[in-house]
């Protein structure tokens, strides 16, 4: 049996272990963790004392990193080290979030929340239906924030995870740092299993940094609506000045094609590292009218046979600061455009009846 089949089945057998006691105060990096907390946090000796008993709490939950391996977004599969991955089918994908339910559930959550997400939209530019898309993408509108303890999720993560240790273990810092700051037991907390929390699904730093107390209530609180929109909004804006949501802009247009374009061209990428007017030369025509300038990227999805091909724009960029998969933001823009149509429907709906009421009430006053 060759080494790398002897390595694979090793991994394997490790995901397969399921929730373990692992006195994570124990660990080699434990020390390291809590120098830092001291050092660069200010961590007192009690608290620190609160963050060993914590650590010896802790779980290990190998599952954890398997689904973080075989994240949906991409495709739900955990390629091999060096082979090329296959592009999955939007198809596969698209109906677990665009569906007429997460639709109906979201237009009730818009006019639940108008008020909140009109000042979003005032103070940040965000639309609401691109607030209220992320917020159903993320949890259903609030519905499901995740079921697994914050700590078991980071702990196991930062520990353990073959790849992605280091930023793992940066966000297990900041989510104690957080629980000292909003005094919060760090046992307590459910979220992800990447260690997302609330309804906007912040992970610790991101939380520390970019949650906004909206309701004015004197707490930062993510499982609230008001500062979810709110914190969502200042997200787009702020994580990354040179990918911030632009105010008035799509995200997407559709494109043509006279042909594929060739392998040699970008796609799916993470920035808009092209222009509409290079777009244009390689063949790739936006089927709503854009300046050449434009800053673009193009979008590739796969569609069971045929290829769908769409020219993104800066603000599909930005949805990319809060996820970087290219199925993630076109869930989110998707999404979006069916809120804002169902948001359509019903004002049409509603200047119908009015109309009507309108018009019954004449003709009453004419017998």
């Amino acid at each position: 049996m060759n080494r790398p089949l002897l390595a694979g089945l090793a991994v394997l057998s490790t995901l397969a272990i399921g929730p373990a006691s692992a006195d994570y105060s124990k660990h080699p990096k434990a020390q390291l963790l809590l120098d830092t907390l001291r050092e660069d946090y200010g961590f007192s000796p009690p608290e620190l004392d609160s963050v060993k008993t914590a650590l010896r709490e802790a779980q290990k939950l190998p599952k954890l990193i398997e689904k973080e391996l075989k994240n949906k977004e991409s495709g739900g599969k955990a390629a091999e080290p060096d082979a090329k991955p296959a592009l999955p089918d939007w198809d596969d994908y698209r109906p677990i979030h665009v569906n007429p339910r997460n639709i109906d559930n979201g237009l009730k959550y818009l006019n639940d929340n108008a008020a909140w997400f009109a000042r979003a939209e005032a103070e940040f530019g965000v639309p609401p239906t691109v607030i209220a898309a992320i917020l159903g993408v993320e949890t259903k509108y609030g519905t499901y924030t995740g079921k697994f303890r914050v700590l078991d999720a980071l702990a196991t993560q930062g520990f353990d995870h073959p790849r992605r240790a280091p930023f793992f273990f940066s966000e297990l810092t900041e989510f104690f740092a957080f629980t000292r700051d909003a005094a919060r037991n760090p046992v307590d907390l459910l979220g992800s299993y990447a260690g997302a929390m609330g309804n906007a699904q912040f992970m610790p730093s991101n939380y520390r940094w970019l949650a906004l107390d909206y309701d004015g209530n004197g707490t930062r609180d993510l499982w609230s609506a008001p500062d979810a929109i709110g914190s969502i909004a200042q997200y787009l804006v702020r994580y990354d000045p040179k990918r911030a949501f632009r105010r008035g802009e799509p995200l997407v247009v559709p494109a043509t094609v006279a042909a594929a374009p060739a392998d040699s061209v970008p796609r799916n990428g993470k920035v808009a590292d092209q222009n509409v007017g290079v777009l244009r030369g390689v063949g790739v025509t936006p089927t709503v009218a854009l300046p050449d300038a434009t800053p673009a990227g193009l979008i590739e999805l796969r569609r069971g046979s045929s290829r769908e091909y769409w020219v993104a724009l800066p603000n599909f960029y930005a949805i990319q600061t809060y996820n970087p998969r290219v199925f993630y933001a076109m869930a989110v823009t998707q999404l979006a455009n069916a809120l804002a149509d169902a948001q359509t429907q019903q004002a049409r709906q509603a200047a119908a009846e009015a109309a009507g009421d309108a018009a019954q009430l004449a003709a009453s006053g004419t017998k």
